[in-house]
């Protein structure tokens, strides 16, 4: 049976790779421009996940159905018209199975059922009918690093040493001599090994004390993960984000500030899982340095399908808040060798911290200066806690920096609330403060609820309250940040150069200009982003300057081209169009 897994895992693989080359391979007939782009189907649905807009919400702050405060799956059902409109082709379910709700739903109690508060199994099965006939696929999370303190399983571990769920988790008996190390919630986590008085002895949590870690090591472990996977698959989930795997596959044996990894359980969990669905993705949270992608990408591309460019996210922020794109043009530059079916997620704003913990001291003081200036507005001696657009807090940066996210190469993340510039609520604990209930208009609680209390308090105060930043409101405003992006996005799908292309940056005079070149089957375009409040100007190579050149967004008021010529006004951008590439939207 385990060989017959393999041969089908492989063989997945092998028809990914080859579908890959043929839908990238440039065309060499002259009159391909003019023509439809042919892509197969059948490789268009098993690598779904390269062109997709992913949107990412939590159940529990997204809309309430029902009045009691809380957001459920009946609430979310009702506003997938609205996430359809928007471009939305992709959702990706924060955590919603029962849980303690220590950490927003990451401390799982249960990995089969679903969450009372948020509503039943039907209600749940019928979201996910809905989401279908929309043709909006749902990825959902999934926490295998670690469990709630009150899941059964860990409840058993440490009453009974001879029960068989003990070996489920990490123990010690004498305190490790790393056990104030590798915390990831560094100034608010003091250890990662704790005392449990009951057990009588010390166990492994990567991140708080109430998360103990599982021991992925264990073949049991193992099975139950395969037997989740299963579950939810057989419900109709087409992909997993994956948390903290970096943490899930390291051998805790080895220490906690270099740990090794057992790289080889990715592609065990990418060949189970494609084994159950053709067309399955896998999201991975993985945080690491460029040279060590390979590890989780696979060298064939027999890993993980997809993973955040966690590295080019802060050196963009760098980019944002310095105005040079060196480093953001290098950190884009050393992600970019990846295996031809695996692909990239980019975000601004995920539901954590802005993470700046690879920029040098200099580079994060920097950031921090322009963007988060305030203690209250860092986090783990590492990030910000803010929303994009009162960080930014300049109308035409956030503009550019979301025609950015659409036109860089990988499947582009948003955040729920991001499309309409929501604010962030600092008076919260840690990351609550980006996770207040979704503004849907000027009415009370924001639309969200009617109940007289909500679960999280809505923004009701300064610019960004419900009242002046609202899905409605900005519905009936065509030059809204939300109309904006939901151009930026049919221009994106009109153009899938972008995710199944290959792309270069090209050269300029100016430190401030970024401008990245696509090409596949004979079309071509080119984006232009200044990351500059100051106006510039690029010059063409003469071979691009004696061609036709379209501005796919028609921004006349932010980019005009002549004599060979783009002059980009201050946090000016403009896709362009080469080829015989005709313009798709109007952006006025």
């Amino acid at each position: 049976m385990n060989r017959t897994i393999f041969l089908v895992g492989l063989l997945a693989l092998v028809l990914g790779s080859v579908a890959t080359y043929v839908i990238t391979k440039p065309s060499t007939q002259k009159d391909d421009a003019a023509k439809p782009i042919p892509v197969p189907t059948d490789f268009i649905e098993e690598l779904w996940y390269k062109n997709r807009i992913i949107y990412n919400l939590d159940v529990e702050v997204f809309k309430d159905s029902d009045g009691n405060g809380v957001g459920d799956f009946k609430g979310l059902t009702q506003q997938l018209d609205y996430l359809k409109n928007l471009g939305v082709d992709a959702i990706w379910l924060a955590p919603f199975q029962p849980t303690p709700n220590q950490d927003d739903g990451y401390d799982v109690a249960d990995y089969y059922a679903i969450d009372k508060r948020l509503g039943t199994q039907d209600d749940f099965s019928d979201f996910m009918q809905q989401a279908s006939q929309r043709d909006i696929r749902v990825i959902m999370d999934l926490v295998i690093n670690h469990t709630s303190d009150q899941h059964p399983w860990f409840k058993a571990a440490r009453q009974d040493k001879n029960s068989p769920y003990r070996s489920w988790y990490v123990w010690s008996k004498q305190q490790p001599k790393d056990w104030d190390k590798g915390m990831v919630f560094p100034g608010v986590q003091t250890e990662t090994w704790s005392y449990d008085s009951v057990a009588g002895e010390y166990f492994l949590h990567r991140f708080y004390r109430f998360q103990p870690d599982l021991n992925a090591q264990n073949p049991a472990v193992q099975t139950e993960i395969r037997n989740v996977i299963r579950h939810w698959l057989n419900q109709g989930i087409a992909g997993f984000r994956l948390d903290g795997v970096p943490f899930y596959i390291e051998l805790p044996e080895t220490g906690m500030t270099s740990p090794e990894h057992q790289y080889e359980m990715i592609p065990q969990l990418r060949q189970f899982t494609q084994w159950h669905k053709r067309d399955v993705t896998l999201l991975g949270e993985i945080n690491v340095e460029p040279e060590e992608n390979k590890q989780y990408f696979g060298k064939e591309g027999g890993g993980i399908h997809m993973m955040f460019n966690f590295y080019a996210n802060q050196y963009l922020f760098y980019a944002l808040a310095s105005g040079e794109v060196k480093p953001l043009r290098e950190a884009l530059t050393s992600t970019k060798d990846i295996p031809a079916t695996a692909q990239w997620a980019h975000f601004l704003r995920n539901h954590d911290e802005i993470d700046l913990g690879r920029l040098s001291d200099k580079d994060r003081s920097l950031v921090y200066e322009k963007f988060g200036p305030a203690n209250n507005m860092q986090l783990y001696d590492r990030g910000i806690r803010r929303r994009l657009a009162p960080m930014l807090n300049n109308p035409a940066m956030l503009s550019m920096a979301y025609s950015l996210l659409y036109s860089l190469p990988g499947a582009p993340v948003i955040r729920y609330g991001e499309e309409i510039g929501m604010g962030d609520d600092l008076r919260l604990k840690e990351r609550l403060a980006i996770r207040t209930p979704m503004q849907w208009s000027a009415e009370p609680n924001a639309g969200f609820s009617t109940a007289d209390k909500t679960v999280r308090p809505v923004i009701d105060k300064g610019p960004y309250a419900y009242k002046q930043v609202n899905v409605a409101d900005q519905q009936r405003d065509s030059t809204s940040l939300l109309n904006q992006i939901t151009r930026f996005i049919r221009v994106r799908k009109a153009h899938p150069e972008i995710g199944w292309g290959s792309w270069s940056l090209m050269e300029t005079d100016s430190p401030n200009l970024l401008v990245i070149r696509y090409d596949w089957k004979g079309r071509s375009l080119m984006m232009v982003h200044n990351f500059s409040n100051d106006a510039q100007e690029m010059q063409l190579p003469p071979d691009l300057a004696r061609k036709p050149m379209v501005n796919l967004l028609e921004t006349s008021a932010k980019a005009s081209g002549d004599q060979g010529k783009i002059r980009l006004a201050g946090y000016g951008y403009a896709w362009y169009g080469m080829n015989g590439t005709t313009p798709i939207v109007k952006i006025n």
